[in-house]
């Protein structure tokens, strides 16, 4: 904040604020509230769908197939005449569970690997450092791809896929932050003390390191929805009928022409989601630097 100077006087008036930057703050502040409702309302339809769309999302009415969207079917029908709202909120508990495996996944693996090959160092450091550069040199989309093509279909095998895609990036930043804090001067104190080695890291190194892994897992969780959605929507997720956000958007491809509402309103849910995750995961980041 910069204070507006009084020109009578010749000082700065603490409380005038120039009313660009103020105006900046309630923009921030607003989608970032908008953020965190799209998020809540999401891990609603997860934890209690039955509380947001009592409907049956196996069943559907043949008579009412391509509604449109309307008062009584919000994101319209499909081609069974199931509601589609009904069916967005029933299957974001796989998709999110699926988002939320991976991210854990990614997390634990990528800061036990990280704080190895910081703690550690010398031959241990490299073959770990290597590792994480060849996962890196590959797109992480195709490595989850590729890794869910070799375990096989289903959701559970989905978030493992798209976990060991995430690895990398979370084993980098725990790496980096161990050297950083292995040079403090109250981990040298520790281990001039005496300490051993693993109550140095359980006590001093971790406890100062794992904030900005877990900021990385926020703004993560966005892409991971994307990756999960994707996965899904390429037929590697739950078997049909059972509803996951990009197999619904699977299902209404080949009805683009006639019936929009079934890629269209799902779609925009997804990109909903993801951004409001970004948001986020930019201000818990921003915060943690701060």
């Amino acid at each position: 904040m910069v204070d507006v100077l009084d020109e009578r006087r010749g000082v700065a008036v603490p409380w005038l604020r120039r009313p660009v930057l103020r105006g900046k703050a309630l923009r921030g502040n607003t989608a970032q509230i908008i953020a965190i409702l799209v998020v809540l309302i999401a891990l609603g339809w997860a934890l209690l769908p039955s509380v947001f769309a009592s409907g049956d999302p196996l069943t559907g009415v043949p008579a009412e197939k391509f509604r449109g969207p309307s008062a009584a079917h919000w994101f319209g029908t499909d081609n069974l005449g199931r509601d589609l709202y009904t069916r967005m909120v029933h299957g974001a508990g796989l998709s999110l569970t699926a988002t939320l495996s991976a991210v854990a996944i990614a997390l634990v693996a990528g800061s036990v690997l990280g704080l190895l090959s910081g703690s550690v160092g010398g031959v241990v450091d490299t073959l770990i450092m290597r590792f994480v550069d060849v996962l890196l040199s590959i797109p992480a989309l195709l490595l989850s791809l590729a890794l869910v093509t070799a375990l096989g279909f289903g959701t559970r095998n989905v978030a493992i896929a798209v976990g060991v895609s995430l690895v990398a990036n979370f084993a980098r930043v725990m790496r980096s932050e161990v050297l950083r804090i292995r040079q403090s001067p109250f981990v040298e104190a520790a281990h001039a003390c005496g300490v051993r080695w693993y109550g140095v890291l359980a006590r001093h190194v971790l406890p100062n390191a794992y904030q900005p892994v877990l900021a990385l897992a926020a703004v993560e969780f966005g892409m991971a929805v994307l990756s999960v959605s994707a996965l899904s929507f390429l037929g590697y997720g739950a078997k049909p009928p059972t509803p996951e956000w990009g197999s619904l958007i699977s299902e209404g491809r080949n009805y683009l022409a006639t019936a929009w509402w079934m890629t269209t309103l799902p779609g925009l849910v997804i990109i909903a989601v993801v951004l409001a995750a970004q948001r986020l995961g930019r201000a818990v980041s921003g915060s943690e630097h701060a």
